[in-house]
């Protein structure tokens, strides 16, 4: 696991860590990639990807660089953010990485984890307050660095982190993916 806090495909490949994981990859190797949140932060140039064209070009050198060592690449959606408008509708701000990253997916022929969808569906179906106890919320006074506490509706809590998982679960027995052999515990 190579997952950095704050990385984008740009600044991943830039610190060095993306050379990092492909030196420890080996034939037969899955790698699945998964950006989107950092790459649309347009005021931060040290992360940010366009979507329509850094984004995908960078998803794309990771695809041939994991297949240059006999190893094979997933894609996958960034999730949902839970940003709700006004009137209560989910706001699906992350929509265009995820149509980025399906494009490429299916362009390379890849296998492809929809979790934009998946995670956008449930959030709203669970609403503001529903979906409240899937992302940390920090109380005020429980850490000096948050002393109003803090409320982060992009972060997962372990509630949160497990549903994606099962999301990701359900996708590989559905696309009867070779690793969904592994799958030995089912909790959908």
């Amino acid at each position: 696991n190579h997952a950095a806090n704050g990385r984008s495909t740009r600044r991943f490949l830039n610190e060095g860590r993306w050379q990092l994981l492909i030196s420890d990859l080996k034939a037969g190797d899955y790698v699945l990639i998964q950006f989107g949140h950092n790459d649309q932060k347009q005021d931060d140039p040290v992360r940010y990807a366009a979507a329509d064209s850094d984004y995908q070009t960078f998803l794309r050198q990771f695809i041939q660089d994991i297949k240059a060592r006999q190893a094979i690449p997933m894609l996958a959606s960034s999730i949902c953010r839970r940003n709700f408008a006004e009137d209560g509708t989910l706001k699906r701000d992350l929509a265009n990485y995820a149509a980025a990253a399906a494009l490429v997916a299916k362009t390379e022929s890849l296998t492809f984890f929809d979790l934009q969808q998946q995670s956008c569906d449930f959030i709203a179906q669970q609403g503001p307050t529903g979906s409240q106890p899937y992302f940390i919320q920090v109380p005020a006074g429980l850490y000096a660095k948050f002393p109003e506490g803090k409320t982060d509706n992009t972060h997962l809590t372990l509630q949160g982190a497990s549903k994606i998982a099962q999301f990701f679960v359900r996708d590989l027995k559905t696309q009867q993916h070779p690793l969904a052999a592994y799958i030995y515990r089912d909790m959908l």
